[in-house]
């Protein structure tokens, strides 16, 4: 009948010593590749060297260095000029041969006219450039054989930093041999830069300034 309270305590004292388990968030990029085969000592599938090829990024994992080229230029005039003129007279009516008349005085013949005119004006001009480079990664390979790349560069200056995010589909004939493309080569291309910092705040406008220049100010 003893042994029975030891067995109690003892699994008691080894469920609380039980390590807890925490779920560990593995990065997209780090999840995308894919586990080496262990086909054997001497051969592995996907691990084979290209004597004859250039080095250039083919598969997950693999890395690419785009250069940002990109440079827009855009211009837009409108010109908008209408106007409106109307005329209308009606006499006094007759009655009998005789014009119709209050106390004398031919009050029911009017005249009516107006009078309108618009004329309206605009022109937009925006021109944005953009250069540099990136390294990014690739995250998954389409069954035509097009590479889904991914990846972002951050730099902290003194008074701020800077950071570069793109991502799009590449072509593998558009890279080149030293494994680096342009950015006017990339498909569904998605390139943000953006920057924060004493120099990014002083170009800010500020809230009172953005409301009197937004739809909210009704003069």
């Amino acid at each position: 009948m003893r042994v029975l309270p030891v067995l109690l305590c003892l699994s008691i004292t080894a469920c609380a010593s039980a390590p807890s388990h925490k779920d560990v968030v593995v990065p997209p990029e780090a999840a995308a590749v894919p586990a080496p085969a262990g086909d054997g000592s001497i051969y592995s599938a996907g691990a084979g060297m290209a004597l004859f090829e250039d080095q250039k990024a083919r598969r997950v994992g693999d890395l690419l260095t785009v250069v940002l080229v990109e440079k827009t230029d855009a211009e837009k005039k409108a010109n908008t000029s209408t106007a409106k003129k109307t005329s209308d007279d009606i006499a006094n009516p007759t009655l009998f041969g005789r014009p119709v008349s209050v106390k004398g005085t031919g009050v029911l013949g009017f005249d009516l006219g107006s009078d309108q005119s618009f004329t309206g004006g605009g022109a937009s001009t925006q021109s944005n450039t953009l250069s540099g480079s990136v390294t990014v990664i690739v995250t998954r390979v389409l069954p035509n054989g097009n590479l889904v790349v991914r990846g972002e560069k951050q730099l902290t200056l003194n008074q701020g930093s800077e950071h570069v995010a793109l991502e799009g589909i590449v072509r593998p004939i558009d890279i080149a041999a030293n494994d680096s493309v342009t950015s006017d080569r990339i498909a569904n291309a998605k390139i943000s830069y953006a920057g924060n910092g004493a120099v990014a705040d002083s170009n800010a406008m500020g809230w009172l300034a953005r409301f009197f220049n937004s739809v909210l100010f009704p003069f």
